[in-house]
């Protein structure tokens, strides 16, 4: 963890990343609220909107840090070392990843519990927070397979910015057409978490469903990311 700690700071743009989820937890708690009182936007219509691409965005960013990360580690041969010590190249990957997930836990809860823009109960806080932060290692393997080496990894991770307006365009539908979005993972947590504000009564299944859909789907989603990541790369 030091070690790693230590590549962030080494680096200017994951040093940046670092405190992005800082950042977006300050627009949420004032920047928004001021546009909302001085031009009378109606903020509480909307919170799950707001909350759900302020809480997307978290794990999306610490997924690319972890992804440059390993990225780093590619060009130094770090990958191909690590087979010949006692630690294998899965456990090395894992600590990795069960890492960001926990550092993107803790920036999502901070995230939607700083804005402030709704009051969320503890049980949801947590269990959305560690469903939209199970995404993060999804987009760090996405950008390891499709990515040879930083620049090709920023231009992925930018495509991957453009993919998380999709889960928030989701929370406009109600009716069926809302499942064309289900195959990008915030799907899951922006629609629990639109349940969480609006009722149960509004959107088509329950808060239990839609989380326990969702936890079942990203959970496959990290293993068929991790299959494809081994693939590409062939270390």
């Amino acid at each position: 963890m030091i070690s790693e700690w230590k590549k962030w700071q080494r680096d200017p743009m994951m040093g940046i990343l670092i405190f992005y989820p800082l950042f977006l937890a300050l627009i949420g708690r004032y920047l928004l609220p001021y546009i909302a009182d001085t031009s009378g936007f109606p903020l509480e219509m909307y919170a799950d909107i707001i909350l759900a691409a302020l809480s997307l965005m978290t794990p999306l960013i610490f997924g690319a840090l972890i992804g440059f990360s390993v990225l780093d580690d590619r060009d130094d041969q770090i990958l191909t070392s690590i087979q010949v010590t006692p630690l294998s190249l899965y456990q090395f990957l894992s600590f990795r990843m069960l890492m960001i997930t926990f550092i993107s836990f803790f920036a999502v809860m901070f995230v939607l519990w700083f804005s402030d823009i709704y009051q969320l109960s503890l049980a949801v806080l947590l269990s959305i927070s560690f469903l939209a932060a199970l995404g993060a290692p999804v987009t760090g393997f996405i950008i390891n397979a499709l990515s040879k080496n930083k620049i090709e990894g920023f231009a992925v991770m930018k495509g991957a910015g453009t993919v998380l307006i999709v889960p928030v365009l989701s929370l406009l539908f109600t009716d069926a057409r809302e499942f064309f979005f289900a195959v990008v993972p915030g799907f899951w947590p922006a629609k629990a978490l639109s349940v969480a504000i609006h009722g149960e009564s509004v959107l088509l299944l329950t808060y239990y469903q839609y989380y326990f859909a969702g936890l079942v789907y990203v959970i496959l989603l990290n293993i068929l990311a991790y299959r494809w990541f081994l693939g590409k790369v062939k270390v």
